[in-house]
């Protein structure tokens, strides 16, 4: 399928892929004559009954995924992972950035921009639908709330799909599914939306690991930790506006059914990208496309090793015990510090919408005012990458999350006080988005290769966390006000602040293979 730049000859077949995508799509457009008929209501669909049309077109979804999914397997995978297994990709030390590095990072940053739109646009949704449906707060969390596990399950998911597939074939994958899941814009009950939208966050687990992943391959080492800031950050930001500003342009026009429509041309969009995205040379490698896989290497500056023990290490032996625990204080520390953001991006901003609305503001207006936020806290993201890059890796991670502590403070004296929202709301987004954007690739930066995966891995399951126990916390009725809320998750952003500049050891300009003497 060249249109993605897909090769015909590892891939089962190519053109069931293609097949996939047209089944998919045309599913998905099987449920909009209901949602067309309902626009004298403002879109309402509750209690409606579903027509045969509507269950042939989830019949056809279903089988898309799969076939698409068919279509993307590599053959003789059982040969290609045991080849991989013994390929190291990583560009050189003093490598140039070139015009390929440049491209793929805009891609990347479009993907997640994409991907993060998903889990940003739940917050929106919330309002229209406790009036839609007449049930309360507690019941619609049940939505955010598997949503999220979602996310967890496909954080683990994605992973192996990624050594199954390759990284470019897992992001389409990906893709597909999420042009699948637009139809939770068109059911008419809240149970068939909670099972959409785990599907969606299913889709959206593993995007952030498998582009952190692709980068981490491609980039020169010297320019791999502000690059993933960079990209990380830039689609957790635009992410946030982009589902803000669609809330605030169209939600008053079509209802919040929309949010979840515009799955349908952003994953179709992020389908046509797959051109610009390179195969990852360690997958062309173990399939056996050497020269291919050169020309990738040539365009990025990369290098392959055979055997990863012919890496030259510089490590010196440190004492085991010592060792030890400096890594139990610098997981624990970034571990508190990822459970607080969880609460604060999972909780607290999913939670705001609804409660502004709650106070008076209408729904466009309050999603105007959010997307006015994350306008704000747009450059930020650059501070942040060059903060990361120059000055200092721990450091620029601990002057995020006292941002996002003044933020909680702020929303605190807003409860009390009153005034506007913009202010709190962008501290908040500024260093929530800070944080997720360096925890991560600080956390790959802080841990010996031997336990790196596993570290990086509870890290990013420790995000997930704080956001399931803030909508368990809703699911049972235990929800506070805002003010409650922000002076609660204050607690583990202080705690985990201090630990992470106690614990915490500086990366910039650190060769990694210096962690080795951990091992």
């Amino acid at each position: 399928m060249a249109s993605v730049g897909l090769s015909t000859g590892d891939r089962h077949s190519v053109r069931a892929f293609a097949l996939g995508c047209v089944m998919v799509t045309l599913g998905v457009l099987t449920h909009l004559p209901m949602l067309w008929m309902a626009k004298s209501m403002h879109y309402h669909l509750a209690g409606m009954a579903m027509g045969w049309d509507m269950v042939g077109g989830m019949a056809l979804i279903v089988a898309g995924v799969l076939v698409a999914g068919y279509g993307l397997l590599p053959k003789n995978v059982h040969l290609q992972r045991t080849a991989a297994a013994e390929i190291v990709v990583a560009a050189p030390e003093d490598a140039p950035l070139t015009f390929a590095h440049w491209r793929l990072m805009l891609v990347l940053v479009v993907a997640l921009v994409i991907d993060v739109m998903k889990p940003a646009s739940l917050g929106f949704t919330v309002p229209g639908m406790i009036d839609e449906y007449g049930v309360p707060r507690a019941t619609v969390s049940l939505v955010p709330f598997f949503a999220l596990t979602g996310t967890v399950a496909g954080s683990f998911l994605w992973g192996v799909i990624a050594d199954i597939y390759g990284r470019k074939a897992s992001i389409l994958l990906s893709a597909v599914m999420f042009v699948g899941t637009s139809i939770c814009g068109a059911m008419p009950s809240l149970a068939w939306n909670i099972g959409m939208c785990f599907m969606m966050g299913l889709a959206a687990g593993g995007m952030l690991p498998v582009t952190y992943a692709l980068l981490a391959e491609m980039m020169p080492s010297r320019h791999r930790g502000w690059s993933l800031v960079l990209v990380g950050g830039l689609g957790a930001v635009g992410g946030y506006f982009a589902a803000s500003a669609v809330s605030a342009l169209l939600q008053p026009i079509f209802g919040w059914r929309i949010l979840w429509l515009a799955n349908l041309p952003t994953g179709l969009t992020l389908i046509l990208l797959g051109r610009l995205i390179p195969e990852s040379a360690k997958f062309l490698l173990a399939r056996g496309r050497v020269e291919e896989a050169r020309a990738v290497m040539a365009r990025f500056g990369s290098v392959a090793v055979q055997d990863a023990s012919l890496i030259p290490s510089r490590a010196v032996a440190a004492p085991e015990a010592a060792g030890r625990m400096r890594r139990v204080g610098r997981l624990a520390a970034l571990s508190i510090s990822a459970i607080a953001w969880g609460l604060v991006n999972f909780g607290l901003l999913l939670w705001l919408p609804a409660d502004l609305v709650a106070k008076g503001y209408s729904v466009g207006l309050s999603s105007r005012l959010l997307a006015e936020s994350a306008l704000i806290a747009f450059p930020t993201v650059f501070v942040a990458a060059y903060l990361y890059s120059r000055w200092s890796s721990k450091w620029s991670l601990v002057a995020m999350i006292g941002v996002t502590l003044a933020g909680l403070l702020s929303v605190l004296s807003l409860e009390t006080g009153g005034g506007s929202p913009v202010l709190p709301v962008a501290l908040l987004i500024i260093g929530s988005n800070g944080i997720i954007a360096i925890v991560l690739p600080y956390a790959a930066e802080s841990f010996p290769l031997k336990i790196r995966g596993r570290a990086t891995g509870w890290v990013a399951a420790c995000t997930k966390a704080g956001g399931l126990l803030a909508q368990a916390l809703t699911i049972a009725g235990l929800i506070p006000t805002i003010g409650v809320v922000a002076a609660v998750v204050m607690l583990p952003t202080a705690l985990g602040l201090v630990l992470v500049g106690w614990f915490g050891v500086e990366t910039r300009g650190r060769d990694l293979r210096d962690l080795e003497a951990e091992a």
